[in-house]
């Protein structure tokens, strides 16, 4: 007999079921069991008499031990979990659980040690099951808008974007990087010619930040589209791409979120509202008394990130909301500029956080030749300089992490919202 999936299980029916014991009450006569897989849970229940071979076995099983289990499923309206149980005829010891280091109640950091265990609760999977879906609509949807999906090297020879940041690691001879994004050759690809790509894949960051929602190393998701003409088409890009992918989480997941998160799945309308970032401060004062210097009014700061929660729901009604016209100092050097100098860009700002920063990209040679000069990064980027010799589309992009976004939907810091965490102080398990 095939394993089912504790999910697909109905009554009136013989199956075969595999998971952890999740519950264990072990009577004189009768032993009730609750086994959990990925899927659900259900309650076998054994009685010793007709099976005696099988109470010897109960009598050796601990909590989160892993068993399989053949029988046949009855309706029973008595019992809690689906009004139905398995009646065992056969059951197999998989392994025995010694007593668990964590509970639910653990401490996070403690819950991060044994991090396997803390997997295995209902909330975390679902987590993970919701995490699926999102980035399975994410590439749905870009499949079918002619995108191609491709693989960058993490492994890259000079230190992209910044210059800083970044984890050196030794390579045979030489020094190599750990990529803090697949930028540079994301738009490698534009030159190529293969016009629209995205790729989801590790991304690393060298930053000593012990905030709720930085790491070292997360998962991104990242995409790049030639023959754009304005920033409007990259923002038009990402809010169809991201009100699709919502209301696919929604669909599938919005009322189990519901119940064990207490987060409501809200799928945006299209267009997501766009300020510019001087009307944003502009507002952030009048309506909340939220003040800030001149010197730093070319960037979006950390409270002023936070208070764009309320302002894009007061104004707008919206969870979301795109902030443009940043200072050219605060933006990357290959970022394209308008005629009054001003980054063709923006940041996407979600329930108080930055899930986003986009561009037009420059593609003209010597444009971005002299603003990478600008910023001190001439010898850095010569071999990115390269690729916009021979000829490239004009393109934009950006990317989101996937990471912030389940922690955003469920309400999570980073720590939790991540399979494997990696921070500064963490690099285990």
């Amino acid at each position: 007999m095939e394993r089912t999936y504790i999910g697909n299980i109905t009554p009136g029916a013989k199956y075969k079921i595999s998971g952890f014991i999740e519950n264990l009450r072990n009577k004189r006569t009768m032993a009730f069991l609750v086994v959990r897989d990925i899927t659900g849970k259900i309650q076998v229940t054994l009685a010793k008499e007709e099976h005696p071979d099988l109470a010897a076995l109960v009598d050796q099983m601990t909590l989160d031990s892993v068993i399989t289990v053949e029988g046949e499923v009855v309706a029973n309206d008595f019992v809690k979990m689906g009004g139905k149980e398995l009646l065992p005829e056969t059951i197999k010891i998989e392994s025995i659980a010694e007593p668990l280091p964590i509970a639910d109640d653990s401490e996070i950091d403690s819950r991060m040690d044994f991090r396997w265990i803390d997997m295995r609760r209902e909330k975390n999977q679902l987590m993970m099951q919701m995490q699926t879906t999102l980035t399975a609509a994410l590439r749905e949807f870009l499949l079918a808008r002619n995108f191609v999906e491709i693989h960058t090297p993490k492994l890259i020879g000079a230190a992209s974007e910044s210059g800083s940041d970044v984890f050196e690691v030794k390579y045979f001879d030489t020094k190599a990087y750990l990529a803090q994004s697949p930028q540079f050759y994301k738009q490698m690809a534009m030159a190529s010619g293969l016009d629209r790509i995205f790729e989801s894949g590790p991304v690393f960051r060298a930053e000593k930040s012990y905030t709720n929602k930085h790491a070292t190393e997360f998962t991104g998701f990242d995409l790049e589209f030639s023959y754009v003409t304005s920033c409007d088409d990259v923002m038009h890009m990402e809010e169809e791409l991201l009100a699709y992918a919502f209301a696919k989480v929604a669909e599938k997941h919005g009322e189990k979120i519901k119940e064990l998160f207490g987060k409501e799945v809200i799928v945006p309308t299209v267009p997501f509202p766009r300020m510019k970032l001087c009307d944003v401060y502009k507002e952030l004062e009048e309506r909340y008394g939220y003040k800030v210097t001149d010197e730093v009014k070319g960037d979006l700061t950390t409270d002023a990130e936070h208070l764009c929660a309320n302002l894009a729901m007061d104004k707008f009604g919206s969870e979301f909301l795109f902030i443009t016209d940043y200072d050219a100092k605060e933006r990357a050097f290959y970022h394209m500029r308008d005629e009054r100098g001003v980054p063709m860009g923006y940041d996407l700002i979600w329930r108080g956080c930055e899930i986003t920063t986009g561009a037009v990209r420059e593609h003209r040679y010597e444009i971005l030749k002299k603003q990478a000069d600008e910023k001190g990064l001439g010898k850095d980027v010569e071999f990115y300089l390269q690729f916009f010799r021979y000829g490239c589309p004009p393109h934009g992009g950006f990317g989101v992490g996937l990471d912030r976004m389940t922690m955003l939907f469920l309400g999570l810091s980073i720590k939790e919202a991540e399979f494997l965490f990696r921070g500064p102080n963490r690099l285990t398990p």
